[in-house]
C-alpha cells in the first residue's frame, strides 16, 4: 500500500451538498469587496466598489475612477453598460465544471489576476465562491458588479500586467477586455494624483 500523502486530494464534487453548503455561509452580514486595487508592481490605485456600482446604476464616474476614464478617453456610460452586462450561467452546472479539472486549472490562472489583496493564497476558493455566491443572487446569471458584491474579501487585487499577459491572443470577450485595458487604465491611474500627495513633475 503506497503511503498516503500529507496533503488532501483537490475537492472536485461540490454537487448539491457543497453549494447548499456555501450558500447557507452567504449570510446578509457576510464580508464583500469594497476596494477594487490595481497592481502593476510596486504601483497600486484603488477604486472603491461604490464608485463602480454607482457609474453601472447612472452611468456617472467619480473620484479616481472619473479621472481614469477621462484620461482614457473612455465614455462612462458604455463602461456602466460593460459592468452591468449579464451572462447567462446554469448556477448547478457552473458548480459543478468548477469543481472538475478543467475548473480548476482556470480558476487557478485565473487567481494569479484576481485575488484578495491581503491573501493571494486563497484566491482560487475567493473566485469559486463569488462565481457560485454571484449566480445564485443574480438567479441564473453573473455581471461584474454581482461578482464583485459576491466576492468574499473587502479588498480585490487585479494584476495588470498578468492580466494584460494572460489576454494575448484571445478574442471575442477578451477583445473587449483587452481593449479597455489598451486605453490605458493602469498608466491613467498612475497619472491620477491620490489624495494629499504631491504633483509629479
Amino acid at each position: 500500500m503506497s503511503p498516503r500523502s500529507p496533503h488532501p486530494p483537490p475537492v472536485r464534487a461540490w454537487g448539491g451538498t457543497g453549494l447548499a453548503a456555501l450558500l447557507t455561509l452567504a449570510a446578509p452580514s457576510a464580508r464583500a469587496a469594497e476596494q477594487v486595487v490595481f497592481v502593476s508592481g510596486a504601483f497600486r490605485r484603488s477604486i472603491p466598489v461604490a464608485d463602480l456600482e454607482r457609474l453601472a446604476r447612472t452611468g456617472e464616474a467619480v473620484g479616481l475612477l472619473g479621472d481614469a476614464l477621462r484620461l482614457g478617453g473612455k465614455d462612462p456610460a458604455e463602461v456602466g453598460k460593460l459592468l452591468n452586462h449579464r451572462v447567462t450561467l446554469p448556477l448547478v452546472l457552473t458548480t459543478r465544471l468548477l469543481s472538475t479539472g478543467f475548473g480548476e486549472t482556470a480558476l487557478e490562472k485565473l487567481a494569479v489576476i484576481i485575488y484578495p489583496l491581503k491573501a493571494p493564497g486563497v484566491g482560487m476558493v475567493a473566485l469559486r465562491s463569488a462565481t457560485i455566491l454571484g449566480i445564485e443572487a443574480g438567479s441564473g446569471s453573473l455581471s461584474a458588479v454581482g461578482f464583485l458584491r459576491a466576492y468574499p474579501n473587502e479588498d480585490v487585487a487585479i494584476n495588470l500586467p498578468a492580466l494584460q499577459s494572460a489576454l494575448q491572443g484571445l478574442s471575442g470577450m477578451g477583445n473587449v477586455v483587452k481593449e479597455f485595458l489598451e486605453s490605458d487604465l493602469g498608466a491613467n491611474l498612475e497619472r491620477v494624483k491620490p489624495p494629499g500627495a504631491p504633483a509629479q513633475p
